[in-house]
């Protein structure tokens, strides 16, 4: 499989949360990113976490963690142009950049192969995620061949991710929402209690089975 990397984009401003950083709120017991890298991590050559502020409150995870370098928030575009420019100078041989919301804890274990697949058969440079017809942009394929295109229209004020995708073509990779959807995001603390309820029945089915983290035996 093409080998790419991967963002857990952690820079929003979690407003329906109250504030704070979303991927620190727990999720059964464990932190939500937790849930997120634990599905994400085992399929990608290594990721890195978009935040902005302290770095230091993501360093019990021991990860890279670059902030946003277009200013006042200017969504996930940023963290993905964040995350392109770091691995364009610290992993050049890496072409490939898989991101994914650092409020989605049921993320499919098959990810990045299918946004590759789709991407292939389709023939185009950008591939994201749909479940039961319903598109999630922030979780998508990026080639870093196209950083400098994006800084350029992310300086021109461009904010939505399907607007710019559409320039260039994207793919998009189906799952079903049923038994649970993949790409369910915790949004509010409600979604948090419902998240706990979809772990506590087993998950969405054998896309859902725990993958071992890099360094960690098959459960």
């Amino acid at each position: 499989m093409t080998a790419s990397f991967g963002v857990v984009l952690a820079g929003g401003l979690a407003r329906r949360m109250g504030g704070g950083d979303k991927p620190l709120r727990l999720l059964a017991g464990r932190p939500l990113l937790a849930h997120v890298l634990e599905r994400l991590a085992p399929q990608v050559a290594g990721v890195v976490l978009n935040a902005n502020g302290d770095p230091a409150r993501f360093a019990a995870w021991g990860l890279p963690v670059v902030a946003d370098s277009i200013p006042d928030y200017a969504g996930p575009l940023a963290g993905v142009l964040a995350a392109l420019d770091w691995l364009a100078a610290e992993r050049p041989g890496v072409a490939w950049l898989v991101s994914a919301a650092g409020d989605c804890p049921l993320l499919p274990l098959d990810l990045v192969a299918r946004l590759h697949q789709a991407r292939q058969a389709a023939g185009t440079p950008l591939a994201t995620v749909a479940s039961d017809g319903q598109t999630h942009p922030p979780v998508g394929l990026w080639p870093v061949a196209l950083r400098e295109d994006l800084r350029a229209a992310l300086l021109a004020g461009e904010r939505r991710i399907d607007r710019w995708t559409a320039r260039h073509g994207c793919a998009t990779a189906e799952w079903p929402a049923q038994p649970c959807d993949p790409f369910f995001n915790a949004n509010a603390p409600a979604d948090l209690a419902a998240a706990e309820e979809i772990l506590a029945r087993g998950g969405a089915g054998p896309h859902m089975a725990r993958l071992p983290l890099p360094g960690e035996n098959a459960p």
